[in-house]
């Protein structure tokens, strides 16, 4: 059993076949937790179940739009299936929105934006919360940005969505905290991720500086994954409701 109490454990990655999702299955096989690869895209999803299993790990693959009820659906499934429970849920998935300004933005873009962001993250938590209250204990970890600590990161769209995940993370912090099952959030600054749908293209960390400020230096994906696994694992035993910016010192400027 590994000092972090994740090994054997059953862990749902959402966003899991790129970016930080990628690196964060990666890191918690490496503890000796069973992954479910939750993603979008079915070959990023294949292909870093196939990296878990090469290195002798073991992981699931489940393809499919998150903020639909059957694939949330089929991720839990899955994991109790295959794994006898859900002991740790990363709500990563996400997309970005185009850096529209509250009066440009369509009806489209603010509700898949907020479906995805937000809406799958609850719809999530909601499914695996059964089966950890079952056990008498998990951990859920949360996705935020720097956005969500901001008014001027992000898009309209994004910025609310994010928002609503530091409150979501609050809720189910304080709501479940005497039933053994703790809830945080990482709020990346920038991060090399392949996160997309809705910003224009070559709006690289570059581009993007007038809206972002002072970003700082651009962070790899598994400095994200590490915060991320460190408060799923028994280390943070006593750190529920925390949004923790791993940001290189972004949110203090």
């Amino acid at each position: 059993m590994s000092g972090s109490g994740l090994d054997g454990g059953s862990v749902v990655v959402t966003g899991a076949g790129a970016g930080i999702g990628r690196a964060t299955a990666l890191k918690f096989a490496a503890e000796g937790a069973r992954v479910v690869v939750a993603d979008l895209d079915a070959s990023g999803a294949a292909a870093v179940v196939d990296e878990i299993t090469a290195a002798g790990g073991t992981a699931r693959a489940v393809v499919g739009d998150l903020s639909e009820q059957a694939v949330v659906d089929e991720v839990v499934a899955t994991a109790v299936e295959a794994f006898g429970g859900i002991d740790v849920l990363v709500n990563n998935a996400g997309i970005m929105d185009g850096m529209t300004a509250p009066a440009d933005v369509t009806d489209a873009e603010w509700e898949r934006v907020i479906r995805v962001n937000l809406t799958a993250p609850f719809m999530l938590a909601r499914a695996v919360l059964p089966h950890m209250l079952e056990r008498g204990k998990g951990a859920i970890v949360n996705t935020a940005s720097e956005a969500s600590l901001r008014g001027g990161a992000a898009g309209a769209a994004y910025t609310a969505s994010k928002h609503g995940v530091v409150g979501l993370t609050k809720s189910l912090a304080v709501m479940y905290r005497n039933s053994g099952i703790r809830t945080n959030a990482v709020a990346p600054g920038g991060t090399r991720t392949s996160i997309g749908g809705g910003v224009p293209e070559g709006h690289g960390p570059a581009t993007l500086m007038p809206y972002m400020g002072s970003v700082g230096r651009i962070a790899e994906a598994e400095e994200q994954a590490a915060v991320i696994v460190f408060l799923a694992s028994d280390a943070a035993s006593n750190v529920n409701g925390a949004i923790v910016p791993v940001d290189n010192g972004w949110s203090a400027v």
